[in-house]
């Protein structure tokens, strides 16, 4: 080897591993773009579900629920419709979110049969439970990604899935009961496998936890969740079949028309 090539050689080296270091840190996403890949995933344009929600009482008693989910996506709108279909006290209550993207104004609407009407749940309400569950009606809707600071930790792995660790805080004027959420997002799906929610006394309130998720019509899709209060210790957990995709679900079945119609 010259003297020029055991000077040039190494500088080389030098340099394509600067290169290789650089390509790397363009392709991590920030967090403010994980959050954005989180809020965009592909989801399909319309959805339905049989779905069973079970609320476990902190003794481990069971109630268990039966309901079907219709969602579709237009135009930059999302509506998404639960109907509860058993057993006999909650049979007929129907839920439905009309949520336009990047908008924080996200309308809910509760359907009540034994009242026979519908009221709209406003923004002092959101933090309630959803149809005695623990799930909050703030919970059954999406924040805009630019209602809340983003910070990127470590990488870890959840469902033998790595992950992302992202946590958001939320800003000054954000309307939400949480002042901290930590999600464990999956680097190849963007779907959150994980979430700690924190309130606005710095108390680690709940956690969301996807228990399994399967690909179906090439959609990373959870089928089996639990949200576990650690306040009350009360649990709810959720179980998705039958579900379908892209099926040109008819928008005229996601109004508030037809939420009252049963």
């Amino acid at each position: 080897m010259t003297l020029a090539q055991r000077i040039l050689f190494p500088l080389i080296a030098i340099f394509v591993c600067t290169l290789c270091m650089a390509d790397v840190a363009l392709c991590q996403p920030t967090a403010e773009q994980i959050a954005e890949q989180v809020y965009d995933r592909d989801l399909g344009e319309d959805m339905q579900l049989i779905g069973t929600m079970e609320l476990i009482s902190p003794k481990g008693h069971i109630r268990t629920r039966k309901f079907i989910s219709l969602r579709k996506d237009t135009d930059g709108e999302r509506k998404q419709l639960i109907r509860f279909t058993a057993p006999a006290d909650i049979k007929g209550t129907g839920f439905l979110t009309i949520e336009k993207d990047g908008s924080s104004k996200t309308e809910q609407h509760l359907y009540l049969p034994a009242l026979k009407r519908t009221r709209r749940i406003v923004a002092s309400q959101k933090g309630r439970s959803f149809v005695n569950s623990d799930f909050t009606y703030e919970d059954m809707q999406r924040h805009p990604v630019a209602e809340w600071h983003y910070q990127l930790g470590s990488t870890t792995e959840i469902l033998g899935q790595p992950c992302y660790v992202l946590t958001a805080t939320a800003k000054e004027d954000t309307e939400t009961q949480y002042s901290r959420i930590v999600s464990w997002v999956g680097q190849e799906d963007f779907i959150p496998l994980k979430i700690v929610f924190w309130d606005k006394k710095n108390r680690q309130t709940k956690t969301y936890q996807v228990l399994n998720f399967k690909q179906i019509d090439g959609i990373a899709t959870e089928t089996e969740i639990l949200m576990e209060d650690h306040l009350s210790k009360h649990k709810t957990r959720l179980t998705n079949r039958q579900i379908r995709y892209n099926s040109g679900l008819a928008e005229r079945l996601l109004t508030t028309r037809a939420l009252g119609s049963r």
